[in-house]
């Protein structure tokens, strides 16, 4: 989604205070004076303010997120400040001072609130781009950057020069397209040290994608893709992303599932394209997909799979507090999984408000990662909310055979995901990769490998 146009250089700011109340009344007052309706309603700070006192906005990467449903006519109001001195805050991690403040105002009926405030969460996360941010010499500058990372694919850049071999390699891949009849092309950006791509004009003639971990989307060529995809890749391995991508983009829509795709990448950071692989679409998912044209369950957002991968992968890799770590999801069919559950602890979500247990909110991230160490499962409705963990899974005896390595954890998301219609997703707890189980059916997303 672009969010560009709720922007304003009125509300970009070199903040003045010291203190996070102080900025947030500095960009309280830059919305004021935008929109005059909002000056009158009197318990914006103190909302704001009440909000952080029970749960810490800040992001990490020195991003803290403030935001509030209010009664008004807009879906969204922003304003952006930014403190190179650093601003002290209560949060969890105190000894990260607080560089950029990006404050969120949304109307009380608008309905993808907790989509926009991931989208902006994931935009954040991107070190290299708050470095940007924050080190940009002015405010029209700073501007600038807002408007290319939030931006989506309006933003042009200037065409970079390819090398010989990156040519040759974009040349051969049209042509293994074209004779492979593939419906699309997809690049794997992360190959390009630098945020310019500017892939083979021949690209034309498909649709394309481009398969990327970075969020400053502003900075592709507008014409050179049809579509982005945006992974993260926790290895060095020639495109590491594959199933990962293309699992989000049947999900999304972006592509079908009995469409062939030439994919084209190389070494991450290498700047040197050298691989060029044909997938069918078909073949690749073929035990998952069964008899079945559409990978996702109806009642599950494309969107909260992808969240609820995305915590699972960063699980994978970082652990909890320097220890490897296990988890089971279990997302959809909520009411057929509860019949197959009981708790084995207190749950730790019951009583909250919808909208603040539900995976899509960043803010969620480390309650998840934090639950990730009890024994059981999480229940995830489909919708984001969640439902429970440490949750035993008690499904009807599951009789097929699991590939060697796979444990407890497995055998229930293999069990669970025959007996309702739900997916489970599996972090190992003795080699971090993540699995997704259809119908029974696994399909690993990752091996833990980082040398590639």
């Amino acid at each position: 989604m672009r969010l560009d146009k709720y922007f304003s250089r009125k509300r970009v700011l070199e903040l003045e205070s010291d203190s996070l109340e102080g900025c947030l009344k500095e960009l309280i007052k830059s919305c004021n004076a935008s929109f005059k309706d909002l000056g009158r309603k009197k318990n914006l700070l103190s909302g704001l303010l009440r909000r952080e006192a029970t749960m810490t906005t800040y992001l990490g990467n020195g991003v803290a997120l403030p935001h509030l449903r209010i009664k008004m006519k807009r879906r969204y109001v922003f304003a952006f400040g930014r403190c190179k001195v650093g601003i002290s805050h209560d949060g969890p991690k105190k000894e990260e001072k607080i560089h950029l403040i990006i404050l969120m105002l949304a109307g009380e009926s608008t309905q993808n609130y907790l989509k926009v405030l991931a989208d902006v969460a994931r935009l954040v996360k991107d070190k290299a781009f708050i470095d940007d941010l924050v080190g940009t010499p002015d405010l029209d500058a700073l501007c600038d950057e807002l408007l290319l990372g939030f931006g989506g694919m309006q933003a042009t850049a200037a065409k970079r020069s390819e090398s010989s071999i990156n040519k040759l390699i974009f040349n051969q891949a049209m042509r293994i397209a074209k004779g492979a009849n593939c419906d699309f092309i997809a690049v794997f950006g992360d190959v390009m040290s630098s945020d310019r791509l500017n892939p083979h004009e021949g690209f034309a003639d498909f649709k394309s994608i481009l398969v990327t971990k970075r969020a400053k989307e502003g900075k592709v060529e507008a014409s050179s893709f049809d579509n982005i995809i945006q992974v993260r890749a926790f290895s060095k391995g020639r495109l590491a992303q594959t199933r990962s991508a293309f699992l989000v983009g049947i999900t999304r829509g972006i592509i079908g599932v009995n469409d062939k795709i030439c994919c084209v990448g190389g070494i991450p950071g290498s700047d040197q394209f050298d691989t060029i692989v044909v997938i069918d679409l078909r073949s690749e998912f073929r035990a998952l997909l069964a008899d079945q044209e559409s990978f996702l369950p109806p009642d599950i957002l494309p969107e909260v799979l992808e969240r609820v991968i995305g915590i699972a992968m960063e699980l994978s890799v970082e652990g909890r507090e320097g220890h490897t770590v296990g988890t089971l999801f279990v997302v959809g069919a909520t009411k057929a999984v509860e019949e197959l559950t009981k708790p084995l602890v207190l749950n730790p979500f019951y009583g909250y408000k919808e909208e603040e247990c539900n995976v899509l909110s960043p803010f969620m991230d480390e309650t998840v990662k934090e639950y990730s160490g009890l024994d059981g499962a999480f229940v995830i409705r489909g919708d984001g909310v969640l439902i429970s963990a440490g949750t035993l899974i008690h499904a009807p005896e599951y009789l097929h055979m699991l590939p060697s390595g796979f444990g407890s954890r497995h055998a229930a998301a293999a069990a669970v995901s025959v007996a309702t219609e739900c997916l489970a997703i599996v972090v190992s707890a003795s080699n971090g990769q993540v699995t997704i189980f259809r119908n029974g059916i696994a399909l690993p997303l990752m091996e833990k490998s980082f040398d590639g």
